[in-house]
């Protein structure tokens, strides 16, 4: 499981130092695609196999569905590390989550985030996490 939060930065060739702890847990080879809120996911490879199997049982009559699927898909890049722990961000998805110096790499559960500094600002003060909890009973979440 992925979990907390780390303050890094990104080259100017577009290089991202993992943290350690997540180096372990993502293995030799992992996929870095774009995710929902403008920020980046790292899927560990059997992790983002189980979310293609998902993906793949979507209707393709379904346009909503079509779309989802694209969005995570089209944007999907395999990835290794280098011998110093870095890996290369292409700039589409550098791009995409506005990723320029300052970046915050997130653990969340079964994936890692990667997130532009001020944004991640941004969205952690948005947040008015007493609504998004009581909103969240109805899905089985207790506190």
């Amino acid at each position: 499981m992925f979990m907390g939060q780390f303050s890094h930065s990104i080259d100017a060739k577009g290089r991202l130092i993992i943290p350690t702890r997540f180096r372990e847990l993502l293995g030799e080879e992992f996929v870095m695609t774009k995710g929902l809120d403008g920020c980046l996911y790292i899927f560990p490879m059997n992790a983002w196999e189980e979310f293609e199997t998902k993906l793949r049982k979507l209707p393709l009559t379904n346009k909503d569905a079509r779309a989802f699927s694209r969005f995570f898909v089209s944007g999907a890049t395999p990835c290794e590390f280098d011998k110093q722990g870095r890996i290369l961000v292409p700039q589409p998805l550098r791009e995409f989550a506005c990723l320029d110096k300052d970046v915050v790499v997130s653990g969340n559960l079964e994936r890692i985030e990667v997130w532009d500094k001020e944004k991640w600002i941004a969205a952690d003060a948005a947040q008015d996490m007493d609504n998004v909890a009581e909103n969240l009973q109805g899905l089985g979440i207790d506190i």
